[in-house]
């Protein structure tokens, strides 16, 4: 099974030499990121399926389904093509590289390497990615402004009341623009232990989020028989 913490960004890491998946999930923990993590490619796929990171950080020598196929994958579905994704590879698989940053693969890292190189690569790729977050737990989009810390949501400088469940939805969409989210993704994402929410509310609660947003309310787009997604500022 995979391995799954519970801090924020989120990296799903693909690696079958466990000496090595153990050095990057230190690091990546110690960095202050949410750390997941396979040792094959159907495991890993699988994961970011459910998890839907921010990063994936993709060996391409797997077992079974390799990284490129994976790549190939992750591209080509539409509630996974915007997920940033950095390569690992062996010295001597040029071909494999070019073939992979064909496919969309963002970078890649060849083994071996300094942890703190590879820190400094992710930290890139996010920044690229326009991974939103400014301060401490406050997420800020033109006139919209989420603070976590405040369970507080503005809009043009006036506060809008959401429920529990429409902060957590609206602050999940808005932390990643772009993104496309199934409604099983959204699911995952903001149910707890203590709720209860079954996947044809979640088409209620978007809603009731957009109603409140009033004039804003496309922001959140709705992706046709696939999901949601917070709308890109681009």
């Amino acid at each position: 099974m995979g391995i799954c913490g519970m801090k924020k960004p989120k990296i799903v890491v693909i690696e079958d030499e466990v000496d090595i998946l153990e050095v990057i999930n230190y690091n990546l923990s110690k960095e202050g990121f949410d750390v997941c993590s396979a040792l094959d490619g159907e495991e890993g796929l699988g994961l970011i399926k459910k998890e839907v990171p921010d990063l994936v950080l993709l060996d391409l020598m797997l077992p079974g389904l390799d990284g490129i196929e994976i790549c190939r994958k992750l591209k080509t579905d539409y509630s996974t093509r915007s997920i940033p994704i950095i390569m690992v590879t062996a010295k001597g698989e040029e071909s494999d590289i070019v073939l992979g940053l064909g496919m969309g693969a963002d970078d890649y890292m060849v083994k071996p390497f300094r942890p703190r190189e590879l820190m400094a690569r992710i930290r890139s790729v996010l920044r690229r990615g326009d991974f939103i977050e400014e301060g401490e737990g406050v997420v800020s989009i033109d006139e919209l402004v989420i603070d976590i810390n405040r369970h507080q949501v503005k809009l043009e400088g006036k506060k809008i009341v959401l429920t529990a469940m429409e902060f957590k939805l609206l602050h999940f969409l808005a932390s990643h623009p772009g993104q496309v989210f199934t409604r099983e993704n959204l699911l995952n994402h903001v149910s707890t232990d203590d709720t209860f929410i079954i996947d044809r509310n979640i088409d209620v609660h978007i809603r009731s989020i957009r109603k409140k947003l009033d004039k804003h309310r496309e922001l959140i787009e709705t992706i046709h028989r696939v999901g949601y997604r917070f709308r890109d500022k681009d």
